[in-house]
């Protein structure tokens, strides 16, 4: 999939490279216990009307952030896996997932208690805006933001990828 997704950004083309040349190098870049580093998959959860954003306060970076995770052994591909996150961190069954991902992102994390980094797949993930979220064990809150009203201190990887989510056709 990353072989063929293109984005109109230059440096999402160059993070896409840098993903393909990493995964070449590590054969187990899939999995958690890769110690340089591993895939994971998140998902901006958004209502049909796409005016509001579901985000989690993530205990431990203490941020608003999309829902997402590690790949897990059972998981098909990295949107089966962004959509089982979806679904684990929201509490919402009926979720339609993008085809595609919509951005990628690179970024430093503590896992397993060491250094490693994160290449994030990030889609994008719409419900019924009736729909009602129920935070689980995984997140210190999980609340719906309008776009005109996102927290304040939003990392720019989020406002990016929110960004990137409100321009899909």
């Amino acid at each position: 999939m990353l072989h063929e997704w293109q984005h109109p950004d230059s440096a999402q083309r160059a993070l896409r490279d840098s993903y393909l040349a990493f995964l070449a190098d590590h054969p187990d870049g899939m999995a958690r216990m890769c110690v340089d580093g591993h895939l994971t998959s998140s998902a901006l959860m958004m209502d049909d009307a796409r005016s509001r954003v579901l985000l989690t306060l993530h205990p431990k970076v203490g941020r608003w952030l999309q829902l997402g995770g590690h790949n897990e052994p059972g998981d098909a591909s990295v949107r089966l896996a962004a959509l089982r996150e979806a679904r684990e961190e929201s509490g919402i069954a009926a979720i339609e997932i993008s085809a595609l991902p919509v951005r990628l992102d690179r970024h430093p994390v503590p896992c397993g208690g060491r250094p490693s980094v994160h290449l994030d797949v990030q889609y994008v993930a719409w419900v019924d805006q009736e729909a009602t979220a129920v935070r689980s064990d995984e997140s210190d809150d999980l609340r719906w933001f309008d776009l005109t009203n996102l927290p304040e201190g939003l990392d720019a990887s989020v406002r990016a990828l929110i960004d990137d989510a409100v321009r899909l056709p």
